[in-house]
């Protein structure tokens, strides 16, 4: 199984701005405390914006804010929002495959890999990832 570098960015920026839901981050300041690609991740978060998973504002005193709760964002959010499917065969969904013979069993054993880590993904949110220290208020989330 492959994750790709964006949906490891994605989540590590989404963390970076849930340990503080009350002011918004500059791509620049996730960027350099994530250790991040600026560029990549200024891409990376264009999608998360485009998917509601982050808010933004210009100006001076802008940045970006998580779009809603980090206890509401789960990692399969976050992976779907920049990857699309979960996981594809050949870059194509599992949906409708089908092989012949021996290995018609086969499609069945990648849609149950698919399932599961559905299952692990979209059972881990944002805030059960934050260390003890840096979990969110909820009265936090209606100040921003």
């Amino acid at each position: 199984m492959h994750i790709s570098a964006k949906a490891d960015y994605a989540t590590r920026a989404l963390l970076e701005l849930a340990s503080d839901p009350g002011r918004p981050l500059s791509c620049e300041a996730i960027a350099s405390s994530q250790e991040i690609p600026f560029r990549f991740l200024k891409s990376v978060v264009g999608e998360l914006r485009r998917a509601g998973l982050v808010r933004s504002q210009r100006g001076c005193e802008g940045g970006y804010w998580l779009g809603r709760p980090a206890g509401e964002i789960a990692l399969l959010d976050v992976v779907r929002a920049v990857d699309g499917e979960l996981i594809t065969l050949r870059g194509e969904s599992l949906t409708g495959l089908d092989y012949p013979g021996p290995a018609v069993g086969l499609p069945g054993v990648w849609r149950r890999v698919e399932s599961d880590a559905a299952a692990v993904l979209g059972g881990l949110t944002l805030a059960a990832l934050l260390p003890a220290g840096a979990r969110e208020e909820p009265s936090a989330i209606g100040a921003a």
